[in-house]
């Protein structure tokens, strides 16, 4: 995991990165290095802006993803604006992109010791003992507490499809999913259930499935087939029809029908690591088609072939989607 960004001002991280930049690209000057030396040592938080970015640097070069020094070149070959955009986010990269990023795969940790967890992109499918079929979507976790009362699937993160099985044995146990906002008990049934920051969306198949918000027990209701909804632990909000390609992910494909192109990038940030950004000016734009998430660099570069688009790699973890130049 990367280090915690220091509180460093924002003009001074932006002068590490020039640093670091000029460092990088390998023609450095013997006048400019005692330049560097004299920056860091006039002040603490220049030394500690540059040995942070030394570390984090570091971190990316040992996965294969770092910044090169390709990219520093052409960066200071930049003029302008251009070249200042380059810093800026190079900024944002070491001083809090790193730190985003760290913060999200260290919330994945409790993930790893759940009883049935995948990894971000990673798209997998169990059979439970009852005969029930458990597939959890990208970044997913689960524990499963079988007893003899009940079948309990409780999901601590991400998102599942639940086929539920009727095998000897089992079925005069009641199946039930545990969220953190309260409980979804099918009634033989398929039905997908995605864990939110404040609230559940679950969507239904086939058969039903009952929600019983945890503070509020009186609130519950029954939802069929064809009906979806997002619940808290204080109410169920207003049921919905399910979307036609609901369920698409579970066949590991991400399927838009005239989809912003904001919300589409949203939903395929789930099945890569770092961070994709859309660019404002193209926001707007609709995305249509059926795209394996097998492979979402292809899905960026197809999105090049049928929109106005280019796909821009700082690093591995950084990318942005923007305008098609000229």
């Amino acid at each position: 995991m990367r280090p915690i960004a220091p509180d460093i001002a924002p003009e001074i991280a932006h002068r590490a990165v020039e640093w670091w930049l000029d460092l990088s690209s390998g023609a450095i000057t013997p006048a400019q290095r005692e330049a560097l030396e004299a920056w860091r040592a006039q002040h603490a938080d220049h030394e500690r802006a540059w040995q942070h970015i030394q570390t984090v640097s570091q971190r990316f070069q040992s996965l294969g993803q770092g910044p090169s020094a390709h990219a520093a070149r052409a960066a200071l070959t930049r003029a302008g604006s251009r070249r200042r955009s380059t810093v800026k986010a190079l900024a944002v990269l070491f001083f809090a992109g790193g730190a985003t990023w760290g913060a999200r795969h260290r919330s994945a940790w409790p993930g790893w010791t759940a009883d049935m967890h995948t990894a971000t992109g990673e798209i997998r499918t169990y059979a439970l003992d009852d005969g029930t079929a458990l597939t959890l979507n990208t970044a997913s976790a689960v524990d499963l507490r079988f007893t003899a009362n009940e079948r309990r699937v409780v999901l601590r993160r991400g998102e599942i499809m639940v086929t539920t099985g009727h095998r000897d044995g089992f079925a005069s146990r009641p199946f039930v999913v545990q969220t953190a906002q309260g409980t979804a008990t099918p009634l033989g049934t398929r039905f997908s259930v995605r864990q939110e920051p404040d609230a559940t969306q679950l969507a239904v198949f086939e058969g039903a499935v009952r929600i019983v918000p945890d503070k509020a027990p009186s609130a519950a209701r029954t939802l069929h087939a064809g009906e979806s909804t997002r619940f808290t632990a204080n109410a169920v909000r207003e049921v919905e029809p399910v979307a036609s390609d609901a369920s698409a992910w579970a066949q590991g494909m991400l399927v838009a029908n005239d989809m912003p192109l904001a919300d589409f990038l949203g939903e395929l940030a789930r099945y890569r690591d770092g961070a994709l950004r859309c660019d404002p000016r193209v926001a707007t734009l609709r995305v249509s088609g059926t795209y394996l998430l097998a492979d979402t660099d292809r899905v960026l570069d197809t999105l090049t072939r049928a929109l106005p688009l280019r796909v821009d790699y700082l690093t591995r973890f950084w990318v942005t989607v923007s305008p098609a130049r000229g």
